[in-house]
């Protein structure tokens, strides 16, 4: 059960523009995550480039954005697919974590390259999250529509040779995903059992890591994004709450973050120019909030 922390007021930070709003019938995705809602955008993945640009991935409509640091938005990708996360890699590709076509590569031209669909005998659920290590390894969430009724969702791993290795398939909805920063700690977002799961990055060489519960948390439908930043901090977005959550790398509450409208929050961010700034995403509004973490070093 989390202490008493400070209760932090969310900004408003930038909202997608009306002029890209889907307009025509909900795809399918929508149409099974949302049945009978009329959905203009999910927004999910985001993440701050190298240049301070945010890239945004829009789930039902095959879409990626990227917004500029004065807050104009472009469509860098559009295809026929479900992205519900988007990464550079580290030789500068775009790689996408797709809920239907599994790990695909996309190239300025809108060319699709599909890099792993799943193992022999053992096709992705359906890829929600992603994350880079400091080593260069890709790391995945695989959650389908699993939950504690059917807790067999997966976490991968594509290491920087480019082998796919499972490394879990018993999570409660395996969602998002982040590295500490030295890399050597997992973090994953077991979100149907609103549970925050911690294992060592360095795999043993056969059979699976040990597992632990590094946080219990509760209301809302679950975590979903996760992120750290330099301080070792891990921020939650706490799904279907309108809220985010920040925790040391002990699991001390830091900060409550509150969003002044909307309550599908999908994914946080710290700005690495700024990395007691938190960015939240809300998915209802297709808006991006954010606020000032208040550094209060370790709490006991």
């Amino acid at each position: 059960m989390m202490r008493s922390v400070p209760i932090v007021m969310a900004e408003p930070f930038t909202t997608m523009p009306e002029a890209l709003y889907h307009q025509g019938e909900p795809s399918r995705w929508a149409r099974m995550t949302r049945p009978g809602q009329t959905m203009h955008s999910f927004l999910d993945g985001g993440f701050f480039d190298a240049d301070d640009h945010l890239w945004l991935s829009d789930v039902p409509y095959g879409r990626v954005f990227r917004v500029t640091p004065s807050g104009e938005w472009q469509v860098v990708h559009q295809y026929d697919g479900e992205p519900h996360a988007m990464r550079i890699a580290p030789d500068g590709r775009h790689i996408i974590a797709d809920y239907s076509d599994g790990l695909i590569a996309m190239s300025s031209d809108g060319s699709i390259e599909k890099l792993h669909r799943g193992l022999p005998g053992q096709p992705f659920l359906g890829l929600s999250d992603m994350a880079y290590a400091p080593d260069g390894t890709l790391w995945f969430t695989d959650s389908g529509r699993t939950s504690l009724s059917d807790p067999s969702g997966r976490v991968y791993c594509v290491k920087p040779d480019g082998t796919l290795h499972l490394v879990l398939d018993c999570v409660p909805y395996s969602n998002g995903i982040a590295a500490s920063p030295d890399g050597d700690l997992i973090y994953v977002a077991a979100t149907r059992a609103n549970q925050i799961w911690r294992f060592a990055a360095d795999l043993p060489e056969s059979g699976i890591p040990m597992v632990g519960t590094f946080l219990q948390l509760s209301g809302g439908l679950g975590p979903d994004g996760l992120a750290t930043n330099e301080k070792g901090w891990l921020a939650v977005a706490q799904a279907q709450a309108g809220r985010a959550y920040v925790f040391t790398a002990l699991g001390d509450a830091i900060a409550d973050v509150r969003l002044p409208k909307g309550l599908w929050t999908t994914c946080v961010m710290f700005r690495p120019t700024r990395p007691d700034r938190l960015y939240i995403i809300d998915a209802q509004y297709g808006a991006v909030f954010a606020a000032d973490i208040p550094d209060q070093g370790t709490l006991t």
